[in-house]
């Protein structure tokens, strides 16, 4: 599926904006599982956060916590060095601040503990905003981005409806998890399956798909297309997409997260007017991102 497909008119997005903030109650990626691609907070997260006052406050070392195997957003490099779209934005964050860059992989189901406790001081990482708006101080969004489902080129599965009595398989507490399960909007989609399973990356879940174990994966388009490699002969994205959702970066939710929010969120407006989000951008085309999708307003 080509990417012009998944395309949200930005004026369209922008324009309903005021509305969308003032459902989010935003104060300004990373992921999830949504990875959080990547919704649906861990259980307790709400509580976690009453307890993030007693964390240390920033003392300039910016610890973006991520999952390392969730490219293109974060991963790791061909060099063995931590890399991606989001690392690279927080990077330049932290030079136009004057911060320390301190990229740290996490165990995504860990993420909520380790934001609220202090061992990180965001989470950015194709951090989905829709479903966690109450659990997070986000900065407004900066991406627009789909769930999408993979199949193997030689299935019969062509669109959402066929899959009904198959075997889906997605990553654990993930934006695609919290849509097919219940209460999320694909819940009835979910229901249909013979089984939905998780599973703790989707390098992992590929190779289950192409032994056959499963007959699809739930996942987010930019990580689909970087899965799928050169290996578009043995997989398939489903036209038919799970939904539309959009990343930002999530701090504790506490009055000192609130300020890194809005900190960070007019860092990346400056980016995106210095021309440094285009070409961010560019680097990982091949690999699913679009400045198309781009959707933080400039200043």
């Amino acid at each position: 599926m080509h990417l012009s497909n998944l395309k949200l008119n930005r004026r369209q997005f922008i324009g309903g904006s005021a509305a969308l903030m003032g459902m989010l109650g935003l104060s300004a990626c990373g992921g999830g599982t949504s990875s959080s691609s990547a919704a649906g907070s861990s259980a307790g997260s709400a509580a976690e956060a009453g307890s993030a006052a007693s964390a240390s406050s920033f003392d300039g070392n910016f610890v973006v916590g991520f999952d390392q195997e969730f490219p293109p957003y974060g991963y790791v490099g061909d060099d063995g060095e931590f890399t991606g779209f989001d690392l690279d934005l927080a990077k330049a964050v932290c030079e136009k601040e004057g911060w320390t860059y301190t990229p740290t992989p996490i165990s995504w189901d860990a993420k909520d503990s380790m934001l609220n406790s202090g061992q990180i001081t965001c989470i950015w990482n194709g951090f989905t905003i829709e479903g966690r708006e109450s659990d997070y101080a986000f900065t407004d969004p900066y991406m627009e981005n789909r769930q999408v489902m993979v199949v193997a080129a030689t299935s019969d599965v062509s669109s959402l409806a066929d899959l009904a009595g198959k075997n889906v398989v997605t990553q654990a507490d993930s934006a695609a998890l919290d849509l097919l399960s219940e209460g999320g909007s694909q819940e009835d989609l979910g229901k249909t399956f013979a089984k939905l399973d998780t599973i703790d990356n989707y390098n992992t879940a590929f190779m289950m798909l192409e032994q056959g174990t499963y007959d699809a994966v739930a996942i987010d388009y930019p990580v689909a297309v970087f899965n799928i490699g050169d290996k578009t002969d043995e997989f398939t994205i489903l036209e038919e997409p799970l939904n539309s959702e959009h990343f930002g970066v999530g701090f504790a939710n506490t009055d000192e997260g609130k300020d890194l929010a809005k900190t960070v969120e007019a860092d990346l407006q400056a980016l995106d007017a210095d021309g440094t989000v285009k070409k961010l951008c560019e680097k990982y085309a091949d690999q699913g991102v679009s400045y198309d999708l781009w959707v933080l307003p400039k200043a």
